[in-house]
């Protein structure tokens, strides 16, 4: 008995890439390797899988968890792909990859582009100082400052300057000084360098943490005496 071959089986299992995102990717900074992962990101949101491991793309693909794993901070850095947090009926909150920003940007072209190499130093300068590349959910925070909250690039490296002269680098450390700036109508670089002078008039002048006595933090001293 001849098998029949269900033809709609076949094509419920294609999966859909825009020609546009095909002929242009090159012009969002991405080569192949990266267009491949965005590829297998799609086909696995499509599947109901919102949020593929490491090992899940791997698997699939020629490359390793390290070069996958910069790719996918590559893409979250240029805003092309982001990380959501989702929750369900019973209050239970999971993380899901979104591409939307890449369709957005495709799509419906911004006219006026961010300052690419302003906000590429950004990024540069915080591993810098971490001494390690950002993880996506740190380069995620950053873009949240940028285009969520509409925070100056040189209001954010004020932040991080005052969170190594204060010995306390992390993220909610920095989150904290931004939203307390922004609750006090600080923003600009000048003003906020007004406020941290006060800040630190106010304070012993012995140091007794370890991290401030070993860590060279002239630098960061001298921006409050208007280096920037």
């Amino acid at each position: 008995m001849k098998k029949t071959i269900s033809y709609q089986a076949i094509l419920n299992n294609h999966v859909t890439i825009p020609e546009k995102l095909l002929l242009t990717y090159k012009s969002f900074g991405l080569n192949e390797l990266d267009i491949m992962v965005v590829i297998q990101i799609h086909r696995s949101i499509q599947r109901g899988n919102y949020f593929p491991t490491l090992d899940e793309l791997t698997t699939i693909l020629t490359i390793d968890e390290n070069q996958c794993s910069q790719i996918l901070r590559k893409l979250i850095q240029r805003n092309l792909l982001k990380i959501e947090r989702l929750e369900n009926n019973h209050q239970q909150l999971s993380e899901a990859y979104s591409l939307e920003p890449l369709w957005e940007k495709l799509y419906q072209p911004v006219v006026e582009e961010k300052e690419e190499s302003e906000d590429g130093s950004l990024f540069i300068l915080f591993e810098q100082e971490f001494g390690r590349p950002l993880s996506p959910f740190e380069i995620e925070t950053v873009n949240v400052w940028l285009d969520e909250d509409k925070i100056a690039p040189s209001l954010i490296k004020a932040a991080l300057r005052e969170s190594v002269l204060m010995a306390k680098l992390n993220f909610k450390y920095m989150d904290r000084i931004l939203r307390e700036w922004k609750k006090k109508g600080i923003h600009t670089v000048e003003q906020a360098r007004e406020a941290s002078k006060r800040f630190h008039n106010h304070q012993p002048s012995k140091q007794t943490n370890e991290n401030t006595k070993k860590r060279d933090t002239s630098f960061y001293y001298n921006w409050l005496e208007g280096e920037d």
